[in-house]
């Protein structure tokens, strides 16, 4: 089946939400890269996910949201969390955070049970969040351990894909910034835009 590419406006927006509410896979770009997005609900859309990837069961999607009151549907969000919330969203970080109970694998691992959550910086992406008002589970447009797509048309050659947004170039290069507030004391699991300094300082 062919990929539609969509345009990044009010029109292709509204196509991939219909697409992604019959259960299947678009791509669409954010302040990173080129993602993956599945309605987070539907388990049978997420698995068409790691199916596209070839991405382990073991390896959990991030959820992405439109707004900070949406997170709370997800994880368990206090004082200290909203603080890198309000300074860095929408922006280039994930944050690993306590999974709200109901969450399931493999949107969620550990234990205690976590969830990454991200509000990215980028139009087309929030207009996707916004019509589709729901979490989308999400991931880099790549086959796992090959590079991550950075235009509409690499991502487009993942099979499994119904459709991409395309929004042109994605303006970050590298994927985002992972920090793992689930503990005590908050880690820096992966490097990405935002500098670690930066965050824990």
């Amino acid at each position: 089946m062919d990929v539609e590419v969509l345009p990044a406006d009010s029109a292709g927006v509204r196509r991939a939400v219909e697409l992604l509410s019959a259960g299947l896979v678009v791509g669409f770009p954010t302040d990173t890269v080129y993602g993956l997005a599945a309605l987070a609900a539907r388990a049978d859309a997420v698995a068409r996910i790691f199916e596209a990837k070839g991405r382990p069961r073991s390896q959990p999607l991030v959820l992405m949201v439109p707004e900070l009151d949406s997170v709370q549907e997800v994880a368990e969000v206090g004082e200290r969390e909203r603080r890198w919330m309000e300074r860095w969203w929408p922006g280039p970080l994930t944050l690993v955070l306590r999974a709200r109970p109901g969450l399931e694998p493999p949107l969620v691992t550990g234990v205690p049970p976590t969830v990454g959550v991200r509000i990215p910086d980028h139009p087309a992406a929030l207009a996707l969040l916004a019509a589709a008002a729901a979490p989308l589970a999400t991931t880099s447009a790549n086959r796992s351990g090959e590079r991550e797509a950075m235009t509409a048309p690499q991502a487009a050659r993942l099979v499994g894909v119904a459709a991409v947004l395309d929004g042109g170039r994605a303006p970050g290069g590298v994927p985002s910034t992972l920090l793992d507030l689930s503990g005590r004391e908050p880690r820096i699991l992966r490097e990405g835009p935002i500098p670690g300094g930066a965050l824990l300082g």
